[in-house]
């Protein structure tokens, strides 16, 4: 559903700052919840805005949904449901009229879009919240808006970039309690630097460090291997420290 072939991403000139990805390769089956794990620079969000068209490789190619993103961006565009760190959302207007608003922009068959809104919200457990303002929502809510947002075209993938950034403990249980169920249906990636959100949502992770993945293991691998992900992710982090060649 998603592969990704040695993508890479240089910003500014030669011989500047190191690449933001350096020859990034993986691919995500169906039905898989895929942690993408890595701290804070590592290039989790560069590689998400690449995999959902909003950047363009420097090199390297991708594929989501079998839809190249270099010679049918609006096909892999449909494939998949983004859900960025910080969801742009006008606080002016209430949830059912920006969803219906979302709707529109995908292109839903008019007749369809009450089916597909009732559908999303539900999926997104925002059923008493449908007619009130944004701006008067919790994060935790307006998360939970740009997740029903992705939903509404029904996309086979779902790319989430730290979804529970932000939230409250309360919050957090509820969204990945939402990702866990969306994920029986869907192929999921979803970005994050907290160890805990992929022990307790993802079948596989991949750890991202200084633009490289560095490891790519199932959960049986995890478990087989008999150390918490936490020592993986040191000792895979500290294996590749230094800056890419």
């Amino acid at each position: 559903m998603i592969r990704a072939s040695a993508l890479t991403k240089t910003y500014g000139r030669a011989g500047g700052p190191p690449s933001a990805l350096d020859g990034v390769s993986f691919e995500v089956g169906r039905g898989e919840i895929v942690g993408l794990l890595g701290p804070n620079g590592a290039g989790k969000t560069t590689l998400m805005r690449i995999l959902t068209c909003f950047l363009s490789p420097t090199r390297g190619e991708a594929q989501i949904g079998g839809c190249s993103i270099a010679d049918d961006p609006r096909g892999a565009r449909r494939a998949v449901g983004y859900l960025p760190e910080a969801v742009p959302l006008p606080p002016e207007m209430r949830v059912d009229e920006y969803l219906g608003f979302r709707a529109a922009l995908k292109r839903i068959a008019r007749r369809a879009r009450p089916g597909a809104l009732a559908h999303a919200i539900e999926r997104a457990q925002l059923g008493d919240r449908r007619r009130q303002i944004i701006g008067t929502l919790s994060r935790g809510f307006r998360q939970r808006v740009g997740l029903a947002d992705a939903l509404l075209a029904e996309p086979p993938i779902l790319i989430l970039d730290e979804p529970t950034v932000g939230l409250d403990p309360n919050q957090i249980r509820e969204t990945r309690s939402v990702i866990r169920e969306l994920g029986r249906e869907r192929t999921v990636l979803l970005s994050t630097h907290v160890l805990s959100e992929v022990e307790a949502l993802a079948t596989r992770v991949i750890i991202l460090h200084q633009g490289r993945v560095v490891a790519d293991l199932s959960r049986g691998e995890l478990e087989a291997g008999g150390s918490s992900l936490d020592e993986i992710f040191a000792r895979a982090t500290a294996a590749s420290e230094g800056p890419p060649e």
